[in-house]
C-alpha cells in the first residue's frame, strides 16, 4: 500500500495552535487548552479519531449552540456511593474531568462508587477518563451511548440504531509502567475512523459499512453521502450506517450500551430521534470506580502487571510477530509522536487550516 500524505507537526505546537482555535471561537483560555489537551491527547496515543480532526466539527457546533462553553456538573442525586450528574451540554473535554473527578472522590472513600452522567457534550477518547482514574490508583470501567446520535445497524439489520458506543476498562500500573487499558468501539470502527478515511487517512476494513440495500461497503460517503475535500462530514446526509465489531456480539454491547448510559442514566438513548431530525447530540456515560485496596488485592497493580507479562510471553502466531496486551500500542505511540511529531492527513490539516482562517488565527508553519 502507498504511504498516504501527512503534514507533521510537533506536539507542543499543534496543542496551541488548537487552543487558539477555541479561544477565538469563545471559549475561556484555560477551557480553549484544556479541549485542545484532551484532543491532543487522542492523537498522542494513535486515536487520531477522536484527535484535532474534531476540531472543526466542534467549533460549528459551539456557534450553533449545540454545544456550550464555560459549563459546570449539575448533581441531580447522590449517595456516597453513587451520583447520577448532568453536564448540561458543556464541552466532554470539560465535563469529563469533572465527572471522573467526583467519582474518584466515592470510591476513595467507600471502596466503589458508580456515577451516571447524562447530556455532556461530545466527550472524545474514553481511554482519558480511564487514564485519570489510574493515575490515582483505581480500576474503572465505563460504557458510553450517544444521545441523536444513531449511525451503526444491529446484527442482522441495516437501518441505523444505535452510536458506535465505546466500552473502556483501565487498569492503573505498577510505577511507570503503562497502564492496561481497553477502550473500543461496539462498532467495527468508530465514526471517526470514517472521518479519518474521508481525509485521505488509513481505508476503513472490508465491510465496516452497510448501504440500505444491504450490500457492505469500504466507502466514506455510505455514511456521509457526496463528499467534496472541504465538505463538511455529516452523517445526517448519508443513508448508510457503520456495522457492528464481532456480528451479534458487538450489536449485544452496543445495545446495553444504550441501556447503562442512555436509560439509567436519564439521559436519551441514541434514538428514535424526535421529528426524525437531529437537533444535538450529547453524550451519556455510565461508570463505575474501583479502588483495589478497599478488596484486599494486596499489590493488585504489581499482580496485574506480572500476569500481563505472562500473556505476552505467548509464541507468536507468525514469526517475529508480537503479542500485545490492551495499553501497549497506545503508549508506544505516544512516545513516538511527542518525539517526532503528529502525523495529521492533509485533509484535516487543510480543514484545521480553513477553520483557523474563519476565526482569523494564525496557522503555524
Amino acid at each position: 500500500m502507498a504511504e498516504l500524505a501527512t503534514h507533521v507537526v510537533p506536539a507542543p505546537t499543534l496543542e496551541r495552535f488548537i487552543a487558539d482555535i477555541f479561544a477565538a471561537a469563545g471559549c475561556e483560555r484555560a477551557e480553549a487548552a484544556q479541549i485542545s489537551h484532551h484532543l491532543m491527547g487522542a492523537n498522542l496515543t494513535g486515536h487520531d479519531s477522536h484527535g484535532v480532526i474534531r476540531t472543526p466539527r466542534y467549533v460549528q457546533w459551539l456557534q450553533e449552540g449545540k454545544v456550550l462553553p464555560g459549563q459546570r456538573l449539575t448533581i441531580v442525586n447522590e449517595s456516597p456511593t453513587h451520583a447520577v450528574v448532568d453536564g448540561n451540554f458543556g464541552f466532554g473535554q470539560t465535563i469529563g474531568p469533572l465527572a471522573v473527578d467526583l467519582g474518584i472522590a466515592k470510591a476513595k472513600s467507600v471502596g466503589m462508587a458508580a456515577i451516571a452522567l447524562r447530556c455532556s457534550g461530545h466527550i472524545g477518547r474514553i481511554g482519558d477518563w480511564a487514564e485519570r482514574a489510574a493515575a490515582q490508583g483505581l480500576l474503572s470501567i465505563h460504557f458510553v451511548n450517544v444521545a441523536e446520535g444513531e449511525l451503526v445497524a444491529p446484527f442482522g439489520g441495516v437501518d441505523r440504531r444505535f452510536s458506535t458506543n465505546p466500552v473502556c476498562i483501565g487498569v492503573p500500573a505498577q510505577g511507570d509502567a503503562p497502564m492496561l487499558l481497553l477502550d473500543m468501539a461496539t462498532s467495527l470502527v468508530a465514526e471517526g475512523k470514517v472521518l479519518v478515511a474521508s481525509n485521505g487517512g488509513k481505508p476503513l476494513p472490508e465491510g465496516a459499512l452497510i448501504s440500505p440495500d444491504g450490500v457492505r461497503s469500504t466507502a466514506p460517503e455510505v455514511l456521509y453521502g457526496p463528499l467534496g475535500p472541504l465538505t463538511p462530514r455529516d452523517a445526517a446526509k448519508g443513508d448508510g450506517a457503520l456495522r457492528a465489531f464481532g456480528e451479534h456480539k458487538g450489536s449485544g454491547l452496543a445495545f446495553m450500551c444504550e441501556i447503562l448510559a442512555g436509560v439509567l442514566t436519564g439521559g436519551a438513548t441514541s434514538g428514535p430521534i424526535p421529528g426524525g431530525k437531529r437537533g444535538r447530540i450529547s453524550n451519556g456515560m455510565f461508570s463505575i470506580y474501583i479502588d483495589p485496596a478497599h478488596f484486599g488485592a494486596a499489590d493488585f497493580a504489581a499482580k496485574a502487571a506480572e500476569y500481563a507479562l505472562y500473556v505476552k510471553a505467548s509464541r507468536p502466531e507468525v514469526a517475529g510477530g508480537e503479542v500485545l496486551v490492551p495499553g501497549e500500542p497506545e503508549a508506544r505511540t505516544r512516545a513516538d509522536r511527542l518525539a517526532n511529531g503528529v502525523p495529521l492527513q492533509l485533509g484535516t490539516w487543510n480543514a484545521l487550516r480553513a477553520v483557523a482562517d474563519s476565526l482569523g488565527v494564525a496557522v503555524p508553519n
